[in-house]
């Protein structure tokens, strides 16, 4: 259910938005955002003017554009359109408090902080940046906290020493139980939204305290009847007809009322938490030493596979260490060894 309707979303995947943070050895900071779209040049003669050049388009849902002062734009092979902001920040808690990315037209929360240790040979960098989980999007909590970390991020490893077998049928257990999480999730926000606009119902079959406590009731029918797939809003509303024997209901479920298109809404800000998916890219300066949670590749940038999915069970935190070495403390060291030799045999003599 989630994966097809995620796929309705706009995401920022579908536009390749991609995250860069440059982390300078004065403590300032750069913060690069780009997307993509495929644009002919009848498209971009359209929307820029003919001989003109200006952003991507459509702009992303996802991204805040107003995070940034520099943009510029570039024509690639098969007419795709990237565009590229970017910005100058003199601290990383002023970056984070300009987070780049949003989700259901609010930005993401972050704050992040550096950290610059001076060892004489080296100063080494210590850089976090926390984005604030999503946990309060979905009411019902998760009993087993390691398992929907694990499920969601990969973290811990659960499966960890287990043959093939085992870990596919640990999977399969947990894929039974995040499911039902996420089903009875939307089934307590539909009768939430129900709940609290009872008051519009004509002729309600039960009072709304009777509707409320038959919640749980309810949702095991659903969920009997739907199984692991989520349903149509025909299919919900045929199902509450059959469980209330009662057409009052029948407005929340219908395309063309108002409160149907609030309460499709409220579930469609969360669908389109797993349409989220931005990569994050860190520089630090010098040679990193500790690339937390993220990939370091060659050219030594770090590689975060940031997804709104991530966000669901806590934090998540970017994390890495970086050293940069003091040639003149070298030199200076040298220098100290060579007069205390120096020194040494001068006495002698």
């Amino acid at each position: 259910m989630l994966l097809m309707a995620a796929a309705l979303c706009l995401s920022c995947q579908d536009q390749h938005v991609r995250l860069h943070t440059i982390i300078n050895e004065d403590g300032t900071c750069i913060r690069a955002v780009s997307y993509s779209n495929v644009m002919t040049k009848a498209q971009r003669d359209s929307a820029w003017g003919q001989g003109n050049i200006g952003w991507s388009q459509p702009l992303p849902e996802c991204l805040n554009i107003s995070a940034f002062h520099d943009s510029h734009t570039d024509i690639g092979e098969g007419d795709t359109v990237t565009t590229t902001f970017r910005h100058l920040f003199d601290s990383v808690e002023e970056m984070a408090e300009q987070m780049p990315l949003m989700l259901n037209g609010s930005k993401l929360k972050s704050h992040a902080q550096l950290k610059r240790h001076f060892r004489w040979f080296y100063t080494e960098y210590d850089f976090t940046e926390t984005i604030a989980g999503l946990a309060d999007s979905f009411p019902l909590p998760f009993t087993d906290a390691q398992l929907i970390s694990y499920w969601f991020t990969g973290e811990p490893n659960l499966i960890e020493g287990l043959t093939g077998a085992e870990a596919a049928e640990r999977l399969s257990e947990m894929e039974t139980k995040v499911t039902h999480w996420l089903n009875d999730n939307f089934c307590h926000i539909i009768f939430d939204f129900i709940a609290d606009h009872y008051d519009s119902i004509t002729a309600p079959p039960i009072p709304r305290d009777r509707f409320v406590q038959l919640q749980d009731s309810l949702a095991s029918y659903l969920m009997k009847e739907g199984a692991d797939l989520w349903l149509s809003n025909t299919e919900l509303s045929q199902l509450m007809r059959d469980f209330f024997h009662s057409d009052a209901y029948a407005p929340f479920f219908d395309d063309e009322t108002p409160v149907s298109k609030q309460l499709n809404d409220e579930l469609a800000h969360r669908l389109t938490i797993f349409a989220l998916a931005v990569p994050y890219t860190l520089q630090m300066p010098g040679t990193v030493t500790d690339a937390g949670t993220g990939t370091l590749s060659p050219d030594g940038i770090i590689h975060y596979p940031f997804t709104g999915e991530r966000l669901i069970p806590h934090d998540y935190v970017i994390h890495a260490t970086s050293r940069v070495s003091h040639p003149w403390a070298y030199v200076i060291a040298l220098l100290i060894i060579l007069l205390a030799i120096g020194s040494f045999f001068y006495r002698k003599r």
